[in-house]
Protein backbone atom coordinates (compact mmCIF):
# COMPACT_ATOMS: atom_id res chain seq x y z
CA UNK A 1 0.00 0.00 0.00
CA UNK A 2 1.06 3.61 -0.90
CA UNK A 3 2.15 5.76 2.05
CA UNK A 4 -0.41 8.64 2.97
CA UNK A 5 0.52 12.40 1.98
CA UNK A 6 -0.01 14.33 4.90
CA UNK A 7 -1.02 17.65 5.39
CA UNK A 8 1.01 19.33 7.75
CA UNK A 9 -1.50 22.17 8.11
CA UNK A 10 -4.26 18.95 9.66
CA UNK A 11 -2.88 19.54 13.46
CA UNK A 12 -4.34 20.81 16.90
CA UNK A 13 -6.65 23.47 16.46
CA UNK A 14 -6.75 23.64 20.38
CA UNK A 15 -3.73 23.95 23.37
CA UNK A 16 -4.69 20.45 25.77
CA UNK A 17 -2.88 19.74 29.22
CA UNK A 18 -1.59 16.59 28.78
CA UNK A 19 -1.72 16.79 24.26
CA UNK A 20 1.06 14.61 23.05
CA UNK A 21 2.18 17.03 20.29
CA UNK A 22 6.08 16.63 21.71
CA UNK A 23 5.11 12.73 21.57
CA UNK A 24 3.92 11.69 18.22
CA UNK A 25 6.97 10.87 17.05
CA UNK A 26 8.03 8.45 20.08
CA UNK A 27 4.11 7.11 19.94
CA UNK A 28 3.53 6.86 16.11
CA UNK A 29 6.67 4.94 15.68
CA UNK A 30 5.34 1.86 17.42
CA UNK A 31 1.99 1.99 15.21
CA UNK A 32 0.73 -1.07 12.73
CA UNK A 33 1.60 -0.23 9.02
CA UNK A 34 -1.49 -1.74 6.89
CA UNK A 35 -5.41 -1.35 7.05
CA UNK A 36 -7.20 -0.74 9.89
CA UNK A 37 -9.87 1.14 11.92
CA UNK A 38 -8.06 3.81 14.21
CA UNK A 39 -9.87 4.44 17.52
CA UNK A 40 -9.14 6.80 20.39
CA UNK A 41 -11.42 7.05 23.17
CA UNK A 42 -9.95 9.88 24.63
CA UNK A 43 -9.99 13.03 21.94
CA UNK A 44 -8.80 15.34 23.76
CA UNK A 45 -6.63 17.76 21.62
CA UNK A 46 -6.18 15.34 19.16
CA UNK A 47 -2.77 15.48 18.29
CA UNK A 48 -1.96 11.83 17.12
CA UNK A 49 -5.15 11.69 15.60
CA UNK A 50 -4.66 14.98 13.78
CA UNK A 51 -0.93 13.84 13.18
CA UNK A 52 -1.70 10.27 11.59
CA UNK A 53 -4.39 11.19 9.91
CA UNK A 54 -6.02 7.85 9.32
CA UNK A 55 -8.84 7.71 6.34
CA UNK A 56 -10.78 5.26 8.86
CA UNK A 57 -10.84 6.02 12.50
CA UNK A 58 -13.86 6.47 15.17
CA UNK A 59 -12.99 8.94 17.79
CA UNK A 60 -14.45 9.74 20.97
CA UNK A 61 -14.14 11.80 24.30
CA UNK A 62 -17.02 12.90 26.55
CA UNK A 63 -16.63 16.29 26.56
CA UNK A 64 -19.73 17.23 24.66
CA UNK A 65 -17.95 21.12 23.86
CA UNK A 66 -15.08 19.32 22.39
CA UNK A 67 -16.81 17.10 19.89
CA UNK A 68 -18.62 19.93 19.15
CA UNK A 69 -16.20 22.14 17.94
CA UNK A 70 -14.73 18.99 15.42
CA UNK A 71 -17.81 18.18 14.07
CA UNK A 72 -18.23 22.31 13.27
CA UNK A 73 -14.80 22.26 11.73
CA UNK A 74 -15.54 19.46 9.53
CA UNK A 75 -19.31 21.02 8.60
CA UNK A 76 -19.30 24.66 8.92
CA UNK A 77 -16.18 25.50 8.54
CA UNK A 78 -16.13 29.10 7.03
CA UNK A 79 -19.19 29.95 9.61
CA UNK A 80 -16.62 29.17 12.47
CA UNK A 81 -14.13 31.54 11.08
CA UNK A 82 -16.34 34.67 10.63
CA UNK A 83 -17.18 33.82 14.35
CA UNK A 84 -14.10 33.63 15.65
CA UNK A 85 -13.09 37.40 13.52
CA UNK A 86 -15.33 38.72 15.76
CA UNK A 87 -13.76 37.78 18.93
CA UNK A 88 -10.51 38.89 17.54
CA UNK A 89 -11.87 41.67 16.93
CA UNK A 90 -13.61 42.71 20.15
CA UNK A 91 -10.81 40.47 22.65
CA UNK A 92 -10.01 42.44 25.87
CA UNK A 93 -9.99 41.42 29.24
CA UNK A 94 -13.64 42.31 29.93
CA UNK A 95 -14.82 40.93 26.76
CA UNK A 96 -12.92 37.66 27.88
CA UNK A 97 -14.91 37.37 31.11
CA UNK A 98 -18.28 38.23 29.52
CA UNK A 99 -17.57 35.57 26.81
CA UNK A 100 -16.54 33.28 29.96
CA UNK A 101 -19.98 34.27 31.34
CA UNK A 102 -22.64 32.80 29.38
CA UNK A 103 -22.27 29.28 30.53
CA UNK A 104 -23.33 30.63 33.71
CA UNK A 105 -26.82 31.29 32.56
CA UNK A 106 -28.51 28.33 31.31
CA UNK A 107 -31.00 29.85 29.23
CA UNK A 108 -28.12 32.40 27.49
CA UNK A 109 -25.74 29.25 27.11
CA UNK A 110 -28.82 26.64 25.30
CA UNK A 111 -29.83 29.05 22.73
CA UNK A 112 -25.95 29.55 21.44
CA UNK A 113 -25.63 27.80 17.93
CA UNK A 114 -23.42 25.43 17.70
CA UNK A 115 -20.90 27.22 15.34
CA UNK A 116 -21.25 30.25 18.45
CA UNK A 117 -20.30 27.11 21.23
CA UNK A 118 -17.46 26.24 19.44
CA UNK A 119 -15.93 29.75 18.48
CA UNK A 120 -16.43 30.51 22.04
CA UNK A 121 -14.87 27.47 23.24
CA UNK A 122 -11.65 28.03 20.70
CA UNK A 123 -11.66 31.75 21.81
CA UNK A 124 -11.11 31.39 25.49
CA UNK A 125 -9.06 28.34 25.14
CA UNK A 126 -6.36 30.62 22.88
CA UNK A 127 -6.33 33.71 25.39
CA UNK A 128 -7.15 31.90 28.84
CA UNK A 129 -4.65 31.75 31.04
CA UNK A 130 -1.79 29.18 30.37
CA UNK A 131 -3.96 27.36 27.63
CA UNK A 132 -5.62 25.37 29.35
CA UNK A 133 -9.39 23.79 29.08
CA UNK A 134 -10.72 23.67 32.62
CA UNK A 135 -14.26 23.81 34.02
CA UNK A 136 -15.30 23.47 37.84
CA UNK A 137 -17.54 21.43 39.33
CA UNK A 138 -20.45 22.86 38.01
CA UNK A 139 -19.10 22.63 34.59
CA UNK A 140 -18.42 25.98 33.68
CA UNK A 141 -15.38 27.30 31.81
CA UNK A 142 -13.12 28.68 35.07
CA UNK A 143 -9.59 29.37 33.71
CA UNK A 144 -8.87 33.46 33.96
CA UNK A 145 -7.92 35.32 31.34
CA UNK A 146 -3.97 35.54 30.23
CA UNK A 147 -1.87 38.36 29.68
CA UNK A 148 -1.04 37.73 25.71
CA UNK A 149 -0.23 41.11 23.67
CA UNK A 150 -1.37 39.52 20.23
CA UNK A 151 -3.15 35.65 21.18
CA UNK A 152 -3.31 33.64 18.13
CA UNK A 153 -6.87 33.60 17.93
CA UNK A 154 -7.61 32.53 14.79
CA UNK A 155 -5.68 29.99 12.46
CA UNK A 156 -7.52 30.23 9.24
CA UNK A 157 -5.04 27.40 6.99
CA UNK A 158 -5.37 25.08 10.23
CA UNK A 159 -8.94 25.46 10.49
CA UNK A 160 -9.20 24.85 7.04
CA UNK A 161 -6.99 21.93 6.61
CA UNK A 162 -8.60 20.11 9.69
CA UNK A 163 -12.14 20.68 8.13
CA UNK A 164 -10.66 19.29 4.74
CA UNK A 165 -9.16 16.00 6.46
CA UNK A 166 -12.41 15.68 8.46
CA UNK A 167 -15.32 15.82 5.61
CA UNK A 168 -13.12 14.30 2.88
CA UNK A 169 -12.65 10.78 4.91
CA UNK A 170 -16.62 9.42 5.58
CA UNK A 171 -15.26 6.82 7.48
CA UNK A 172 -14.16 9.21 10.34
CA UNK A 173 -16.84 8.76 13.23
CA UNK A 174 -17.05 11.61 16.24
CA UNK A 175 -18.58 9.61 19.51
CA UNK A 176 -19.36 11.27 22.56
CA UNK A 177 -19.84 9.24 25.40
CA UNK A 178 -18.23 6.75 27.63
CA UNK A 179 -14.94 5.40 26.60
CA UNK A 180 -15.76 1.68 26.87
CA UNK A 181 -18.31 2.00 24.86
CA UNK A 182 -16.46 3.93 22.27
CA UNK A 183 -14.63 0.54 21.46
CA UNK A 184 -17.41 -1.25 21.08
CA UNK A 185 -17.54 -2.06 17.55
CA UNK A 186 -13.21 -2.48 17.37
CA UNK A 187 -12.47 -6.14 15.41
CA UNK A 188 -9.76 -8.00 15.36
CA UNK A 189 -6.89 -6.17 13.70
CA UNK A 190 -7.71 -2.61 14.54
CA UNK A 191 -5.61 -0.60 16.61
CA UNK A 192 -7.53 1.56 19.47
CA UNK A 193 -4.86 4.21 21.52
CA UNK A 194 -5.97 4.94 24.95
CA UNK A 195 -4.68 8.66 26.17
CA UNK A 196 -6.81 8.94 29.07
CA UNK A 197 -6.48 11.22 31.97
CA UNK A 198 -3.41 10.08 33.81
CA UNK A 199 -2.33 8.81 36.95
CA UNK A 200 -1.73 11.44 39.47
CA UNK A 201 2.41 11.16 40.26
CA UNK A 202 1.54 12.88 43.86
CA UNK A 203 -1.26 13.85 45.57
CA UNK A 204 -1.30 17.06 44.04
CA UNK A 205 -0.38 16.41 40.43
CA UNK A 206 -3.48 15.74 38.50
CA UNK A 207 -4.54 15.98 34.45
CA UNK A 208 -8.17 16.09 35.06
CA UNK A 209 -8.92 19.50 35.45
CA UNK A 210 -10.66 19.65 32.22
CA UNK A 211 -13.21 16.67 33.48
CA UNK A 212 -15.87 17.31 36.33
CA UNK A 213 -15.85 14.37 37.33
CA UNK A 214 -11.79 13.61 37.33
CA UNK A 215 -10.48 9.75 36.54
CA UNK A 216 -10.18 7.70 39.34
CA UNK A 217 -7.98 4.64 40.04
CA UNK A 218 -11.53 2.39 39.54
CA UNK A 219 -11.11 3.62 36.47
CA UNK A 220 -7.82 3.33 35.61
CA UNK A 221 -8.75 -0.92 36.42
CA UNK A 222 -12.12 -0.83 34.62
CA UNK A 223 -9.28 0.80 31.49
CA UNK A 224 -7.33 -1.99 32.16
CA UNK A 225 -9.70 -4.65 32.00
CA UNK A 226 -11.02 -3.34 28.93
CA UNK A 227 -7.80 -3.75 27.50
CA UNK A 228 -7.86 -7.77 28.24
CA UNK A 229 -10.84 -7.32 26.52
CA UNK A 230 -9.44 -5.77 23.33
CA UNK A 231 -6.59 -8.24 23.32
CA UNK A 232 -8.61 -11.54 23.73
CA UNK A 233 -10.78 -10.15 20.29
CA UNK A 234 -7.60 -9.50 18.72
CA UNK A 235 -6.94 -5.90 18.36
CA UNK A 236 -3.88 -3.74 19.09
CA UNK A 237 -3.83 -1.37 21.87
CA UNK A 238 -1.69 1.40 22.96
CA UNK A 239 -2.09 3.28 25.92
CA UNK A 240 -0.57 6.40 27.55
CA UNK A 241 0.22 6.95 30.70
CA UNK A 242 2.18 8.13 33.80
CA UNK A 243 4.68 6.15 35.05
CA UNK A 244 3.80 5.55 38.20
CA UNK A 245 4.00 2.51 40.35
CA UNK A 246 -0.01 2.03 40.02
CA UNK A 247 0.14 2.16 36.42
CA UNK A 248 2.94 -0.17 36.24
CA UNK A 249 1.56 -2.75 38.18
CA UNK A 250 -1.74 -2.70 36.71
CA UNK A 251 -0.18 -3.79 33.57
CA UNK A 252 1.97 -6.47 34.61
CA UNK A 253 0.41 -9.01 32.96
CA UNK A 254 3.37 -10.87 30.34
CA UNK A 255 0.55 -9.63 27.21
CA UNK A 256 2.07 -5.79 27.70
CA UNK A 257 5.29 -4.54 26.86
CA UNK A 258 5.87 -1.19 28.77
CA UNK A 259 8.54 1.54 27.47
CA UNK A 260 9.15 4.49 29.94
CA UNK A 261 9.25 7.86 27.44
CA UNK A 262 10.86 11.39 28.54
CA UNK A 263 7.70 13.90 28.07
CA UNK A 264 7.94 17.66 28.46
CA UNK A 265 5.19 18.96 30.45
CA UNK A 266 4.64 22.83 30.16
CA UNK A 267 0.64 23.11 31.40
CA UNK A 268 1.20 23.44 35.43
CA UNK A 269 -0.24 25.63 37.55
CA UNK A 270 2.71 25.40 38.97
CA UNK A 271 5.79 26.20 37.17
CA UNK A 272 8.30 24.54 39.20
CA UNK A 273 6.56 21.46 38.05
CA UNK A 274 7.29 21.74 34.37
CA UNK A 275 9.33 20.09 32.67
CA UNK A 276 10.52 16.22 31.98
CA UNK A 277 8.60 13.72 33.27
CA UNK A 278 8.96 9.66 33.19
CA UNK A 279 5.89 8.55 31.49
CA UNK A 280 4.69 4.80 30.06
CA UNK A 281 3.27 3.40 26.63
CA UNK A 282 2.36 -0.03 27.08
CA UNK A 283 0.90 -2.03 24.07
CA UNK A 284 -0.11 -5.70 23.93
CA UNK A 285 1.58 -6.33 20.52
CA UNK A 286 5.04 -6.50 18.91
CA UNK A 287 5.96 -4.24 16.67
CA UNK A 288 9.56 -2.91 14.94
CA UNK A 289 9.71 0.60 16.22
CA UNK A 290 9.84 2.97 12.52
Amino acid sequence: MAPRTKNKLVRPFLKWAGGKRQLITEITRYFPKGRFTYYEPFLGGGAVFLDTQFPQAIVNDKNAELINCYTVIRDRVEDLIEALKIHKEQHSETYYYDIREQDRHAQLYANLTAIERAARIIYLNKTCYNGLFRVNSQGQFNVPCGKYKNPSILDEGVLRAVSLYLSKHKAIKFLCGDFEEATQSAKKGDLIYFDPPYDPVSNTASFTGYDVNGFKRSQQKQLRDLANNLHKRGCRVMISNSATDFIKDLYSDPIYTIKIIKASRAINSNSLKRGKIDEVLIMNYSVQAG
